[in-house]
């Protein structure tokens, strides 16, 4: 998708771009940091780690924060669901990064850190609380909004729910290795086109490779007056 943007944003007059074609996931596969933002860490359905000490917890954290103090990560890996977008901080870096990297060795593929740590989130503006230290994780996924739960998308793709439409959006060379039967299949960068090809009357459940064009795609059609849900493969 990048270098199609790159073309729109050509369009539109800006000339100093470039793109990273290999994406997030290879940045992330050459074991680089991401961070989330803080719009996520306050209301994301995530597991938000303190990797501090317990004692630091307890003058000051991040609300919803669970202490996990560095030196006991190893020994509470297996309480950690796998699925969930995990958070960290600390007051270093090199403690935030061990961690993510430990993480991601087991099998963790959603985990990001903090902006600075605790210390860049009380210096960008943002209150820390204080209070008993909590160490109990309780997390259970929750689907965003528009999003279809996997069961309700595999009923519609064995054919039990005929009031609903499987789409697609992947692109031409994906879907020629294979898709779910009866899915209608129409590439993102093509669906503002091609709308008049679906029906109208029915809902729509949209799929891609991983979730993020399936979204995009449910919000194009909604705009247009759709009943459209998306999955996120993960889920």
């Amino acid at each position: 998708m990048s270098p199609k943007d790159a073309g729109l944003a050509l369009e539109q007059g800006y000339s100093n771009i470039r793109v990273f074609l290999d994406g997030q996931p290879a940045w992330i596969e050459a074991g680089n940091p991401v961070y989330a933002s803080r719009d996520f860490i306050d209301t994301g359905n995530i597991v938000l780690i303190d990797l501090r000490s317990a004692e630091q917890d307890a003058e000051g954290r991040i609300a919803r924060s669970i202490s996990i103090p560095a030196a006991e990560l190893d020994d509470r890996i297996k309480d950690i669901p796998v699925k969930a977008p995990v958070v960290l901080y600390s007051d270093s870096f090199e403690v935030s990064s061990t961690a993510l990297e430990d993480l991601r060795d087991e099998g963790f593929k959603k985990v990001s850190l903090v902006p600075g740590g605790y210390t860049g989130w009380v210096q960008g503006g943002s209150a820390g609380i204080t209070g008993p230290v909590v160490t109990d994780i309780s997390w259970t996924r929750k689907l965003d909004k528009g999003e279809v739960a996997k069961k309700d998308f595999l009923q519609a793709v064995h054919g039990d729910r005929p009031d609903t439409l499987i789409l697609d959006v992947r692109t031409v060379e994906e879907t020629a290795a294979g898709g779910f039967p009866g899915a209608v299949a129409i590439p993102l960068d093509q669906l503002a086109s091609r709308m008049n090809e679906l029906p109208e009357d029915k809902k729509i459940y949209v799929h891609c490779a991983t979730g993020s064009r399936a979204e995009m795609a449910a919000k194009q059609l909604k705009e247009k007056g759709f009943d459209a849900f998306y999955l996120v493969a993960e889920c």
